[in-house]
């Protein structure tokens, strides 16, 4: 009983230290959360850095400072006089990148961060409209903690299929592999509000293009399979088979969620390159506007012929655009490379024949008989 008595005691000390130990650690640092890297003034690095220092009570304050120097490690170290605490970066969830950075070369920054073992392979990169530090550093009346705020922004967006994912790991293998170029989401701020605006297009490590926020869909039916997800898209009247519309509209909103998609992708001339891209969705589809008539199944068959024109023409514009600035942020260089032996595929080479690929699209879509159909 007495050694039994002397074990509690002694795991009770244990613990006692332990959360002293942890008080005491918090107490001494600043976790930073989000970094924004932006061109400086004479080709010096300015970094903008969102800092949450926790007190003894476990009552939490954001810091977000911004210094400019000719290296990261120089920028800490001026951060680091303008704190009591020691800043660390083990909790680092997102990178941001100016454009004007961007549209230069990220390669030393991915690198930079590629090679420090406290960073997380799997936080997030995004670019910034502008730049950087006016997003972070502007006085937002709802935001309370920019870096969590951006963190989740993404997140969510991710996680529920409507952007692309761009972690450090990622980014990384797209930027090394040859046959396959870098994409990542574009934030900015709209008044009190930080929001999704596009998708980034790189050839290399520098940002050649843009592409709407609306057309990650196509982007991500391209690069990935669909587990679920939700988009919208129009009609136009001459697109819809007679006898569908019960009034007639120049333009038919349609929304379907539920989606689940497969991808096939085969080269078939290496000589071009062309290739033929199978897609196959199912969907459900949530809403139409006005009202058609979906009561005939040789109708519904006709919708589904057409929406599958619909998101043909849609992803073969986005492919063409791709190919016009040279970014395969699809990945078709690394199918060719690895389809045909002996390549000798370098990225350079690669870019040259991007320009001139040839691909047939064909979507396969079916309607999920439930939603607006019950």
């Amino acid at each position: 009983m007495k050694k039994y008595n002397s074990f509690i005691m002694l795991l009770c000390l244990s613990s006692l230290l332990s959360g002293c130990a942890e008080s005491n650690i918090l107490d001494k640092i600043g976790l930073t959360t989000l970094v924004g890297y932006d061109l400086g003034t004479e080709d010096k690095m300015e970094i903008t850095a969102v800092i949450r220092e926790v007190n003894p009570e476990f009552q939490s304050n954001v810091e977000i400072i911004t210094t400019e120097n000719d290296t990261s490690k120089g920028n800490r170290m001026k951060a680091n006089r303008k704190l009591s605490k020691k800043i660390t970066v083990g909790q680092m969830r997102v990178i941001l990148f100016g454009e004007k950075l961007a549209k230069e070369n990220l390669h030393y920054y991915i690198d930079l961060n590629l090679e420090n073992a406290n960073v997380s392979n799997g936080l997030y990169m995004a670019v910034v409209e502008d730049e950087t530090a006016p997003l972070l550093n502007y006085k937002y009346e709802n935001i309370d903690d920019i870096g969590q705020h951006i963190f989740r922004l993404l997140e969510q967006n991710i996680t529920q299929e409507y952007m692309i994912s761009p972690t450090l790991h990622e980014t990384a293998h797209d930027f090394y592999s040859i046959g396959r170029d870098i994409a990542m989401p574009i934030i900015k701020r709209d008044e009190e509000h930080i929001e999704m605006s596009g998708i980034a297009l790189f050839k290399g490590g520098t940002m050649v293009s843009t592409l709407p926020v609306k057309d990650s869909f196509f982007v991500k039916l391209v690069r990935d399979s669909f587990k679920s997800g939700f988009f919208e898209t129009n009609l136009k009247e001459e697109e819809m088979p007679p006898g569908l519309l019960k009034k007639p509209s120049s333009e038919i909103p349609i929304v379907f969620d539920a989606i689940r998609s497969k991808r096939e992708l085969k080269l078939i001339d290496a000589s071009t390159p062309e290739f033929d891209l199978n897609l196959k969705l199912k969907a459900r589809v949530l809403e139409i506007y006005p009202d058609v008539n979906l009561g005939d199944p040789e109708l519904v068959k006709k919708l589904e012929k057409t929406i599958s024109k619909n998101l043909s023409n849609e992803i073969s514009r986005v492919i063409a655009h791709a190919q016009e600035v040279e970014s395969d942020i699809f990945g078709f260089g690394e199918k060719y490379r690895s389809t045909v032996r002996n390549s000798d595929l370098t990225k350079e080479k690669w870019h040259e024949m991007y320009k001139n690929m040839k691909v047939n699209v064909d979507i396969d879509f079916v309607i999920l008989r439930n939603g607006v159909f019950e």
